[in-house]
């Protein structure tokens, strides 16, 4: 049987390659990590559930304003970090005491042993698979789950 999860996987790897370009969203043409959770939940679920505003590069870093964290929160289900599934979202800080502000989704979920791999665009890159390797492991503050009422 085909879980969610594994929906949202196929629907995230279809946008590799997708050059990396500031809050947009459209595959094959450019998107950044925002862009990304947005198409594939478009893909996955259906029309998003609210227009994104514009926003900065920086999430308002400078005002310790955890904004992606906050839409993040509202939209999806808040998950342990030690409960690792194909398809989670997961919130990244990119150094300690600096705001969350970068966002991938779990694609590889290893039974035993192996590298997890998780799927995300950031700046000077495509949308690529990486390894979620120990040191993106520790940046991450959050994992979240598509709401299944949406499903």
């Amino acid at each position: 049987m085909v879980q969610v999860g594994d929906h949202i996987v196929s629907a995230a790897r279809g946008w590799i390659g997708t050059p990396y370009r500031h809050q947009a969203s459209v595959k094959g043409a450019g998107t950044d990590c925002l862009g990304l959770l947005r198409g594939v939940w478009r893909e996955v679920l259906g029309a998003e559930p609210e227009p994104v505003p514009a926003y900065t590069q920086d999430w308002s870093e400078p005002q310790g304003d955890e904004v992606l964290w906050r839409a993040a929160t509202a939209h999806l289900v808040l998950k342990r970090r030690d409960d690792p599934a194909p398809g989670d979202v997961l919130l990244f800080r990119m150094r300690a005491g600096a705001v969350a502000k970068h966002l991938g989704l779990q694609g590889h979920v290893p039974l035993t042993g192996g590298m997890p791999t998780f799927i995300h665009a950031y700046s000077g890159h495509a949308v690529v698979e990486s390894p979620l390797s120990l040191p993106w492991q520790r940046r991450i503050v959050a994992r979240f789950a598509f709401p299944e009422e949406t499903v």
